[in-house]
């Protein structure tokens, strides 16, 4: 399956391409399903998509109540710490819109990573579509790093993984571990799986992952490869300078 590249002039306009897929993509699930699941990334990139999301048209548009916010990865950190995924969202976002709190499913950071990551599966198995057990989220959003990670899924870290969510405790070229991550188990269930690259650091990665050859081990960002869904690659002007 090939993936679609859009690219934008700068992070500002490639932010609101992706807030304006959010909300599409919460109207078609909602339509057609009676509910939107989506999977947010934490980081500086999507910060400014966070923050469209708390403002007009997105805040009203978007049936929150019927929408429930997953994460993709988050750090085995208190629930408030400034580096806590769930908790960049809860101040950029969350707080803003109309979302019950019993519709934001974040991973319980305060655990160790393995206790976290089992429990983190068993809210996704609340919400699984048999045969799976974890549902088809509507839509993800994913960050690449400068290396090709994704999620906290890094190169080195096995390809192999045969459970929804796995624990990260070994350092990949000095990134602090204490992580829970989704596995591409998950990730490629996605109806849409949306990554979101910003800046001239990853421009060499890029176009590594998306016409290189194809090395998961190395570049892990190609494991993410949708059974029957679509990816879709928001790059700004920078980050899509050697495509």
């Amino acid at each position: 399956m090939e993936s679609k590249i859009q690219v934008y002039k700068n992070l500002q306009e490639l932010s609101i391409a992706a807030a304006d897929l959010f909300a599409a993509s919460a109207e078609q699930a909602i339509n057609s399903r009676g509910r939107f699941l989506a999977a947010l990334s934490g980081g500086g990139t999507p910060k400014p998509l966070h923050e469209l999301l708390a403002g007009a048209p997105y805040r009203d548009q978007i049936d929150w109540k019927r929408t429930h916010i997953f994460w993709g990865d988050e750090r085995c950190v208190a629930k408030d710490d400034s580096g806590n995924n769930y908790y960049q969202a809860k101040q950029a976002f969350m707080d803003s819109v109309h979302l019950p709190a019993e519709n934001i499913h974040r991973v319980i950071s305060e655990l160790e990573p393995d206790s976290a990551a089992d429990e983190y599966a068993s809210q996704l198995k609340a919400f699984a579509e048999a045969p799976l057990d974890w549902p088809r989220l509507d839509l993800i959003i994913l960050g690449m790093g400068d290396d090709g990670h994704t999620a906290s899924l890094f190169p080195g870290s096995p390809v192999e993984i045969n459970t929804p969510t796995v624990a990260v405790t070994a350092n990949y070229q000095d990134r602090p571990a204490m992580r829970v991550s989704l596995t591409p188990l998950v990730i490629n269930a996605a109806r849409r799986a949306v990554f979101l690259v910003s800046g001239q650091s990853k421009s060499e990665t890029l176009a590594r992952i998306l016409h290189g050859e194809y090395q998961p081990e190395q570049l892990p960002a190609q494991r993410i490869r949708p059974t029957d869904g679509e990816v879709i690659w928001l790059v700004d002007e920078a980050a899509a300078g050697k495509l």
